[in-house]
């Protein structure tokens, strides 16, 4: 089959003051995209349109007579041409931690400049809405931190994604439910009601990769069935999702302690769907998996050991 022509990529970044937009420009410049911050939105298309490589433009609240249609209706015309890769991502946190990061930089909200952060934070939400509902990527920044966001750029945008098939990416996630949800999750899966390899001595100090855990686990009587469902489900939809053009998926699935039950049923998932090259119609379907384990890679950092067991490389399926 002959490989589709490389089309160039173009990232328009945008979101909520504070949120990280400026973090999510660095590091994709950081990959080799042209970054350029805020240019006035007439540019837009003029800065695409000096061709070259792989080109990421910041565009935020602060322009002048900043209107988010005028956005849309540029990204409509990129995405109209079928030599660009054109992709909206849009960077977003809780009030909360906005405020918390204004109070601790000490500096004004552009769209409040003379008075509360609070009101620039609304207004900002309000003249965005349409762009975060446009967005192919939403990346909440509210409890991420700048290492993990920098991972979940690269992951989507890095040389390994530049193929130019519009590959839908796939993020399997395990995660313990009591240090919150995957913010990017878009389906999520509890496994807490499963048999728990934490009640047993030999096993709590193992993970989810282990044979033995995953022995322990499966036995289980609920856990075949449980697994079944939730695999044709993703694999229902999975399909579907490349058919209507999306472009990023997670799906997360959590416990208690996010070490045993977790890892091993996404290290399942993940074994479940890289062969699935193609549909029974002959259909080819395209997406590229990656497997991450969140509290197994914070226990490596906080250990310092450097051995993350985090599999960000693409298994293609």
């Amino acid at each position: 089959m002959t490989e589709p022509a490389v089309r160039q990529r173009v990232v328009l970044v945008t979101g909520l003051s504070g949120a990280g937009k400026a973090s999510v420009l660095r590091t994709l410049e950081d990959l080799g995209y042209e970054a350029v911050d805020n240019p006035p939105l007439g540019m837009i298309e003029s800065l695409v349109a000096r061709g070259g490589g792989r080109l990421a433009i910041g565009v935020d609240a602060r322009s002048r007579g900043f209107d988010s249609g005028q956005v849309l209706a540029a990204l409509s015309r990129l995405r109209s041409n079928q030599e660009l890769q054109p992709e909206l991502v849009y960077a977003i946190a809780d009030d909360t931690t906005l405020m918390r990061r204004y109070t601790e930089s000490r500096r004004r909200h552009p769209l409040a400049p003379q008075g509360l952060v609070a009101e620039g934070i609304a207004a900002e939400r309000q003249l965005t809405a349409g762009l975060r509902i446009a967005a192919d990527l939403t990346v909440d920044t509210s409890s991420l931190p700048l290492p993990e966001l920098r991972q979940l750029i690269e992951r989507h945008f890095g040389a390994e994604t530049d193929s130019g098939t519009g590959r839908l990416v796939v993020s399997l996630v395990s995660f313990a439910y009591p240090k919150g949800l995957p913010p990017d999750a878009d389906l999520v899966f509890d496994a807490r009601f499963l048999r728990n390899p934490h009640y047993d001595p030999i096993l709590r100090p193992r993970t989810g990769l282990d044979e033995a855990v995953g022995a322990y686990v499966s036995a289980d009587p609920d856990f075949k069935i449980f697994f079944a469902r939730v695999a044709d489900l993703v694999e229902m939809l999975l399909p579907r999702f490349v058919q209507e053009g999306k472009k990023y998926t997670t799906v997360a699935i959590g416990c208690t302690g996010g070490r045993h039950r977790s890892v091993f049923l996404i290290e399942k998932l993940a074994e479940r769907l890289a062969p699935k090259s193609a549909a029974g119609d002959g259909t080819e379907l395209r997406w590229r998996l990656h497997v991450s384990h969140r509290e197994l890679a914070r226990d490596e950092k906080n250990l310092g050991t450097g051995a993350l067991p985090v599999r960000f490389q693409a298994r293609e399926a």
